[in-house]
């Protein structure tokens, strides 16, 4: 590959690449170090974190920013006190490297193992909340690996000061300060740079938005791990208990709104419209959600609290992540998986029933990197399924699939053991 080598960009990669090499075989106990002091720097530099972060906020919110956005903006001391808890939790998973995936003794006496590697330079972009600043930079740590971190525009001062205080850390703790870089730049010529680094960066992860996300996988020669929007359903089946599903709804729509397991669609069996919508529609009216309803949940809606209006073909396709949700009534477990299938973005789809046979159905035939049963759609995350901070949830199939820990972020390579074998 031919490279702009007096680009910043391609410095801090190559910089980033040597940095990777270096750490990759250091042992747990220095890894562990690391993020040690990094979990005490922040605690530490907690002021001078929180004041370049309010230069952020100011600026959002004279720029207009929906306070949905500022809220993740939004560092406040206990905020960087829960990151700093988060980062101690690292500390205490298992380093997936060097990990035996599998091994065996071949038939010829020659010894095969597979073991986990670091990827090697891992590059993330990002939007606007500068906590993933630091997940990123702490599990890439642990797993060998360096990072390359470009945050938007909207939370520079806050991701500089945040990388500041995790090289002086890492440095402090005797590994190389460059394993954590900010790219350098607020321009999309620098995301365009790191797209397109393809030899010194191993692989590119995007968080945010749809269209963030789709500019990545379109635009990348870097190979992208696609962490996807949130589509999310609920489907109460016609066997579903009734004090369940609303519980389950309400905590998947807006137990928090602007996450990408948050539910965007509800589906309603026709057999059990009649008694769920109306307690449906008021407790959604309740919590403050609109309905974007088909013209079956209309009617229900003219004599409940909600407030709803009708829904289109984009809204089957949207990621709200406000306090709207559509909602549509289906014939059979089938027709809501066919309509599933058919708008869903692959993140997470539940179904509500005491029927163990609809819920084996439902499980078999909905293909999404999570399928949820009598359980909340906010249950997909790393931190809820125990592997720590994720880096994100990718919604592809290939490499990693759902939330992304510690394992996510290694690769594997075969180790070959003989004496004096030859083939």
């Amino acid at each position: 590959m031919t490279y702009d080598e007096d680009s910043p960009v391609i410095q801090g990669a190559r910089r980033a690449r040597a940095a990777a090499a270096e750490i990759a075989p250091r042992p747990r106990a220095a890894k562990d170090a690391a993020l040690l002091a990094i979990a005490d720097a922040l605690l530490a530099r907690t002021d001078e974190i929180v004041a370049a972060n309010a230069a952020d906020v100011a600026r959002a919110r004279g720029a207009g920013t929906a306070e949905s956005v500022v809220d993740r903006l939004t560092l406040t001391p206990e905020r960087v006190a829960a990151i700093a808890s988060d980062v101690r939790d690292v500390v205490a998973l298992p380093d997936p490297v060097g990990e035996v995936v599998r091994g065996s003794t071949l038939p010829g006496g020659i010894d095969l193992r597979q073991v986990r590697v670091p990827l090697g330079v891992v590059g993330i972009i990002y939007e606007a909340r500068p906590n993933v600043t630091v997940d990123a930079a702490a599990l890439c740590l642990k797993s060998g690996n360096a990072v390359l971190l470009r945050g938007s525009s909207s939370a520079y001062s806050s991701n500089t000061t945040l990388v500041e205080v995790l090289r002086d850390a890492v440095a402090s703790a005797g590994l190389p300060a460059d394993a954590v870089q900010l790219v350098p730049g607020e321009s999309r010529e620098s995301v365009t740079e790191l797209m397109r680094a393809r030899g010194l960066v191993d692989v590119l992860i995007p968080r945010g938005g749809a269209s963030l996300i789709r500019t990545v996988v379109e635009n990348s020669t870097v190979p992208v791990i696609e962490t996807g929007t949130g589509n999310c359903h609920v489907y109460v089946d016609e066997a579903a208990d009734l004090d369940t599903a609303v519980e389950i709804l309400i905590n998947s729509k807006a137990q928090r709104v602007s996450v990408c397991n948050a539910a965007e669609t509800l589906l309603v069996h026709a057999g059990i419209a009649d008694a769920f919508l109306p307690r449906a529609l008021d407790a959604l009216a309740e919590a403050g959600v609109t309905v974007h309803g088909d013209e079956r949940v209309l009617p229900y809606a003219e004599d409940s609290k909600a407030t709803a209006v009708a829904a289109t073909d984009e809204d089957w396709a949207t990621e709200y992540l406000s306090y709207d949700i559509a909602a549509a009534v289906v014939d059979s477990l089938d027709d809501a998986v066919a309509h599933i299938r058919r708008w869903t973005s692959g993140h997470t789809e539940a179904i509500v029933t005491t029927s163990q046979g609809a819920a084996r159905r439902f499980t078999r035939l909905v293909d999404s990197t999570t399928v949820a049963v009598n359980a909340s759609t906010r249950f997909t995350d790393g931190g809820q399924f125990g592997f720590g901070a994720e880096i994100g949830i990718s919604t592809q199939k290939l490499h990693a699939r759902g939330p992304m820990g510690l394992p996510e972020l290694t690769s594997t390579k075969y180790i070959v053991t003989g004496d004096g074998h030859i083939r």
